[in-house]
């Protein structure tokens, strides 16, 4: 599908799998986390990716497990291996090119592991985010956008939301926001109808006389 030739008042980016790759680091903790609670490594993986620790742990139900100890001991794990953490192609620059009012980070990770991770990545830390911390249900509950929407002083529906897994779409679409789904870590694909971009090295954001962003091939 071609990038839409639509306008917006700002953008929200997930962070993981969106604008850098964590996805070797999150999948040897989760992994390991995995194996040693009896579950099938190779299935649990694809489902939890986007999300909060808290609410993948929550929704397994594993007997004799306290979700938010077992959440606590995986962030500090994710938080000491930040290897192989890098930006997505052309992420860096896409960012740098957009004013800092006009976007934010909204992402399901922790604000201590977002800026562990940020920092790996080589991409400065955005004057607005939104972490885990700031919600009190993770994605595909919209709140997450609603919230990154409401901090820049929009409407959640003059925003383009760019994610790369289903249960950040679903949140982006559950705020009324466009998506566009970024394809450059899909080890675990999906099935969408919203436009995608492998990464951002064909695309430069574009500014508009009124402030409007917008995405454009890069010429």
């Amino acid at each position: 599908m071609p990038i839409p030739e639509k306008d917006y008042a700002a953008f929200l980016f997930d962070m993981d799998g969106t604008i850098l790759n964590s996805l070797a680091a999150a999948e040897r903790v989760w992994g390991r986390w995995a194996a040693a609670n009896g579950l099938d490594v190779e299935k649990f993986l694809p489902t939890m990716h986007g999300k909060r620790g808290i609410d993948t742990i929550t929704a397994l139900n594993l007997p004799g497990i306290d979700p938010q100890a077992e959440a606590d001991v995986i962030l500090r794990g994710e938080i000491e291996d930040v290897e192989g953490v890098v930006p997505i192609p052309g992420a860096v620059e896409f960012l740098a090119a957009l004013p800092p009012e006009k976007w934010a980070i909204v992402t399901s990770s922790p604000i201590e592991l977002a800026r562990k991770r940020l920092a790996a990545a080589g991409i400065p830390e955005p004057r607005f985010m939104v972490t885990a911390e700031d919600v009190t249900a993770g994605k595909p509950n919209p709140q997450c956008y609603i919230l990154g929407a409401e901090r820049l002083g929009i409407d959640p529906a003059q925003a383009l939301v760019f994610e790369d897994v289903l249960a950040g779409v679903e949140a982006g679409e559950a705020a009324g926001a466009d998506v566009m789904v970024i394809t450059a870590t899909h080890a675990h694909p999906f099935e969408t109808a919203h436009p995608k971009l492998m990464d951002y090295r064909a695309v430069v954001p574009h500014i508009s006389e009124n402030g409007r962003l917008s995405v454009r091939p890069k010429t």
